[in-house]
């Protein structure tokens, strides 16, 4: 069963983190309160703090398509950028710091940005958090049932380690080229509480692993897990955070609309009575080490068949697998405009590394992931 041409496809939304650097330096700057106060004037609840005063994070309002999101985006860039740059910033996409601060030494204390969830974080994962200063794009999809959204989650967990290769945007790590495609993604393996979420064949299941998680401290609250899917705990959708950061709209538009189209497929499979596939934890981790190594266009493991192919070959796949959706939403020209791009220039990674390549300082690193938007481009 797929998706009927007639169906109204549901809403989608996308959340944006990016960081604050120093335009000469290039380093990044703890200001992530002062930007956002000067951004709320515009954005009010579409913006805010993140886990460190290094960031700042957009949010759009649901969407019902490509058009709208893509203006919202641009919106909210030019906005974020704006107030940035009104206290002598830029704003950086990139899902790891190329330089680090001017300290050098990673996260403090003092670097957390004020929210008491930060602070619990900070007693309860100590000096694993000084090296969590990371962005990244998180996309919305409306989906309220709840316990169709943990058996939709079955269905997406194979296609995650494709998501983190293809959106890979983080090679580069406080001045050092790490031979990753997303740094980001190691990074986040090293928590007990993110990655992949456990295949649960029903909401009570998901919540009793997330309340034995929480007891052991390994994630903070039983109600607020952070898996790469999760039922949203405070909005009616089903979110996927897997992605670094992207540098231009277009593609987070474009694998928003893949994530969208995987959502609907799925829960037409779910709505037919398919659990989804058991793809084991262990081999889920292992594609998801690979896919942050070697990125696109690189090699990478189909955890539906155990076997190692080329990235595109695995973007192939999963969109002839949701070209239906696909295409009842008008999506499909969008979607394959992006592989194309992918094909052509390749992911933020490559590009990442040939900027290095032809001019051979860090800087221009940071220069070539600055958010371009301006107000021409949506500020009220």
């Amino acid at each position: 069963m797929h998706p009927h041409p007639a169906e109204e496809p549901p809403t989608i939304g996308v959340e944006e983190e990016f960081f604050l650097v120093h335009p000469g330096s290039r380093r990044l700057v703890a200001a992530g309160a002062r930007v956002v106060a000067r951004a709320s004037a515009e954005l009010r609840g579409g913006v805010s703090g993140e886990f460190t005063e290094f960031q700042v994070e957009g949010r759009t309002p649901p969407c019902s398509g490509p058009q709208e999101l893509r203006g919202e985006l641009r919106r909210a860039r030019a906005a974020l950028a704006a107030a940035a740059r009104a206290e002598g910033l830029r704003l950086c996409a990139s899902g790891t710091p190329v330089l680090a601060d001017d300290s050098g030494t990673g996260t403090t204390g003092a670097d957390i940005g004020d929210h008491p969830r930060y602070r619990a974080g900070l007693l309860q994962y100590r000096r694993l958090l000084d090296q969590f200063v990371l962005c990244a794009f998180h996309a919305h999809v409306h989906l309220p049932d709840r316990e169709t959204a943990v058996l939709v989650s079955n269905h997406l967990r194979p296609w995650l380690p494709l998501l983190v290769a293809m959106s890979a945007n983080s090679p580069y790590h406080h001045g050092q080229d790490t031979g990753y495609a997303s740094w980001r993604a190691v990074i986040r393996s090293c928590f007990p509480c993110l990655g992949p979420p456990p295949y649960a064949a029903s909401l009570d299941e998901y919540g009793h692993l997330a309340t034995a998680m929480a007891a052991t401290e390994a994630m903070l609250e039983p109600g607020m897990p952070f898996w790469d899917v999760r039922p949203n705990p405070h909005l009616p959708t089903l979110e996927v955070r897997t992605m670094d950061v992207l540098p231009d709209t277009d593609d987070t538009v474009a694998m928003t609309l893949i994530i969208r189209a995987l959502v609907t497929t799925a829960a037409s499979r779910v709505a037919d009575g398919d659990p989804g596939p058991r793809v084991g934890a262990e081999l889920l981790r292992a594609a998801y080490w690979r896919a942050a190594r070697d990125g696109w266009p690189g090699q990478g493991l189909d955890t539906l068949t155990g076997h190692v192919l080329p990235s595109s070959e695995q973007a192939q796949r999963l969109v002839d697998d949701i070209r239906p959706a696909l295409h009842a939403y008008g999506d499909e020209d969008e979607v394959t405009a992006f592989l194309h791009r992918l094909r052509q220039r390749g992911s933020g990674a490559e590009r990442q590394r040939a900027r290095m390549t032809h001019e051979p300082h860090l800087s221009a690193v940071v220069d070539g992931c600055l958010v371009q938007e301006t107000c021409a481009d949506g500020c009220g």
